[in-house]
């Protein structure tokens, strides 16, 4: 691992640069708003927990975890009964997720809590359900589950992350790259995006494989709609090129302290807007020191 692992990128120096890394969310991040990336990564500012990506997180396990039983075993029923047990774990991992339903304080009572709690759960276990309209487990024999990645390109940019499932299929050894999403699947404006972190894996397996995988699949169980997508070695070529470019506007951005937002559509859901300039907020002193400037480091974004 590189010498930078939370995604902040070092300073120049004369000579080969030390190996950084970059995970999709965090490259996401950055091309959605530069900004949202430097609160994130820099100055680590808290994130209110969210209903609906904690939800995602208990039902990646559950289907993690399914298929741990034999195929016959793998029903609609053992998964759905597996949710409760797998949102008590990740609470006991995350007290801090205890907020979302806080039941005692002056706000809600613990009936309303407890009645927000079941239909929260119940949310959950819907989501999958649907999994099973769209993919058959009794069917499926992953290679993977829950797959920690990295490879570090040329330049020393290490990219890494964690892929869903990787199956493998027995007559061929092709590769499948599947992700679980428990949102809506995207326009098809925004397809592109969607499958950014898709082709991200897919090029840190063939690196680490000497394959390119055969497929890359979104199964969307907000919607029900499965996105799939045949890579190709040019496809990969393009993004290590575009995650270089990426990268090299990071370390740009870090030297500078020049973090511009980007309003868009997702600003709705931002936990920073009180700091945002685009919402009349001011960010916190730069915490980082300035490359060939003598400013001291409260400049902002």
């Amino acid at each position: 691992m590189g010498t930078s692992t939370d995604g902040i990128p070092p300073q120049r120096q004369s000579g080969p640069r030390p190996p950084s890394s970059l995970s999709p969310s965090r490259a996401s991040d950055f091309m959605r708003c530069p900004l949202l990336y430097r609160l994130r990564v820099i100055d680590k500012l808290p994130e209110k927990p969210s209903e609906a990506a904690t939800r995602g997180t208990v039902v990646h396990a559950v289907l993690e975890r399914l298929f741990d039983a034999p195929a016959v075993e793998r029903t609609a029923e053992r998964a759905r009964a597996l949710v409760p047990g797998e949102w008590e774990k990740l609470l006991a991992a995350r007290p801090e997720l205890a907020e979302l339903f806080p039941g005692e304080d002056a706000a809600e009572s613990a009936e309303s809590a407890g009645t927000r709690l079941a239909a929260w759960l119940e949310s959950a276990a819907a989501l999958v359900d649907r999994w099973f309209t769209l993919e058959d487990p009794t069917r499926l024999e992953p290679a993977e589950r829950e797959l920690y990645v990295e490879t570090e390109l040329e330049s020393g940019l290490t990219l890494r992350g964690y892929v869903d499932r990787l199956d493998v299929a027995a007559a061929t050894g092709d590769l499948r790259v599947v992700d679980y999403k428990t949102g809506k699947a995207p326009r098809p404006e925004y397809a592109d995006e969607a499958l950014f972190q898709m082709k991200f894996y897919a090029l840190v397996l063939w690196r680490l494989r000497g394959v390119v995988p055969r497929r890359l699949q979104l199964v969307y169980l907000g919607s029900g709609d499965v996105l799939t997508y045949d890579p190709t070695e040019a496809d990969l070529r393009t993004v290590a090129r575009k995650l270089e470019a990426l990268w090299e506007a990071i370390r740009l951005a870090t030297e500078t302290g020049d973090w511009r937002p980007r309003p868009g559509r997702l600003c709705d859901w931002c936990d920073h807007q009180a700091v945002c300039p685009s919402f009349g907020g001011t960010p916190p002193p730069y915490p980082l020191p300035l490359v060939g400037k003598n400013e001291d480091s409260s400049a902002t974004a």
